[in-house]
């Protein structure tokens, strides 16, 4: 029998499009010992992280909590206790998180209908607000940060399109939150899921989501109660049952709620850890983070353009947490990134679908929002491109993420 030996990964610096370093406060909050899932401590605990995560999102909303599981799993919950089978939906694409979204409500039996735009592109709200009126969706479900393109979708005017034709408007933040503003009451935003592992800083598998009451009244629609749970005084609703236990909604709130109705057992570090990535992001100042994401974005982008290379996509809509570099020709791409790996234990990423072998995307997120990663980075990745023999100008790339911070500096744009 093999027992294989003790976890020692080596010292990664994690720069592609997520996951990502976890702030050190993180991993140490994971480490905390369990209690029992119904001891007031925990049950306090789970009221905290609802709280921390309404001013995360900054909403009002009452329903605010954990989907345990990765950020797909949040994205699955909304959309299968949203969508009975027939409804429509309505899915803009501009990367690959779209064609998911898409896929999802497809596995619930929905009618969708998509709307496209190339990859490097984002949707008009004249664009969506036409589809709209063309389609009479129930719900629209859009991505507000595709990292697969690195194009950031404004959400700004669509809550109000969705409001004015009765539809509920639901977005996947899974990639922005946290490094891009992201204003859910404001914006009027339904339902909203994300994930830890991009710029709050954590692991992937726990997905806070966030449910307007006009939300949580459509999907109380079909509550539903476990026969070995329920109590006298227990009625489900008349309509049709949520077709996933794990991830029903009005179940899981049943959870989280007054009652503690029992529905899983609650995965405590990760509750532990997600509770953390709040108190970290909102102890700096939400606005001071994301300060910082955009200075090491325009730091990480103003190298790379100072160096030669090409950033890909429209950058007046491009994530302030992630760059998408048009590999140069000549170049071999997988061997710059796995020379950055084995040799610098750098990790930067490739793309999917018709952009799979055409770009890099480096990220600048969360902990590795910061100038040592950026630099690091920068000048290993013009050391690398030299070992291929690609001409380009020493130091550039370095100089110019480094005058970028010193503007910064000099401006009071970094909380230091």
């Amino acid at each position: 029998m093999q027992y294989f030996s003790e976890l020692s990964p080596p010292p990664r610096l994690l720069m592609g499009p997520g996951p990502i370093n976890c702030y050190p406060r993180v991993l140490s909050a994971m480490a905390t010992q369990l209690v029992g899932q119904y001891d007031p401590v925990m049950t306090t605990y789970m009221n905290e992280t609802m709280s921390l995560y309404r001013d995360v999102f900054n909403t009002q909303n009452q329903q605010t909590f954990l989907v345990n599981g990765t950020s797909r799993a949040g994205i699955e919950a909304v959309l299968v206790s949203a969508i009975t089978p027939g409804d429509k939906v309505l899915v803009p694409i501009f990367g690959r998180f779209g064609h998911l979204l898409a896929e999802i409500a497809e596995r619930a039996d929905a009618e969708v209908h998509t709307i496209e735009v190339p990859w490097g592109e984002v949707f008009s709200p004249q664009q969506i607000e036409e589809a709209v009126k063309k389609v009479k969706p129930k719900l629209l479900a859009i991505v507000q940060g595709d990292t697969s393109t690195t194009m950031l979708q404004p959400l700004a005017g669509i809550g109000e399109i969705c409001e004015k034709h009765d539809v509920l408007f639901y977005c996947d933040a899974t990639a922005s939150i946290g490094g891009n503003p992201l204003d859910v009451d404001a914006w009027k935003l339904d339902a909203v899921s994300v994930g830890l592992q991009k710029c709050l800083g954590g692991p992937s598998g726990s997905a806070p989501v966030t449910l307007s009451e006009k939300f949580v009244n459509v999907v109380r629609q079909r509550q539903h109660v476990e026969a070995g749970i329920r109590d006298a005084h227990h009625e489900n609703a008349q309509g049709p049952r949520i077709r996933s236990n794990y991830f029903d909604l009005p179940m899981i709130m049943d959870y989280w709620g007054e009652e503690r109705l029992n529905h899983h057992t609650e995965a405590a570090s990760m509750l532990y850890c997600a509770r953390e990535c709040a108190r970290v992001h909102l102890e700096e100042g939400q606005q001071n983070v994301i300060a910082r994401h955009k200075v090491a974005g325009d730091a990480m982008l103003s190298g790379i353009q100072a160096m030669g290379l090409e950033p890909f996509g429209d950058l007046t809509h491009k994530m302030f947490n992630v760059v998408g570099v048009h590999i140069p020709q000549g170049v071999e791409g997988e061997q710059v990134r796995e020379t950055l790996l084995h040799r610098f234990n750098i990790e930067i990423g490739t793309s999917f679908g018709p952009l799979k072998g055409k770009i890099w995307r480096i990220g600048t997120m969360g902990y590795n929002a910061r100038q040592d990663a950026v630099l690091h980075t920068l000048q290993s990745l013009e050391t690398v491109l030299r070992m291929q023999d690609f001409a380009l100008p020493a130091g550039k790339g370095v100089d110019a993420a480094l005058a970028v911070y010193d503007n910064a500096s000099n401006a009071g744009a970094l909380n230091e």
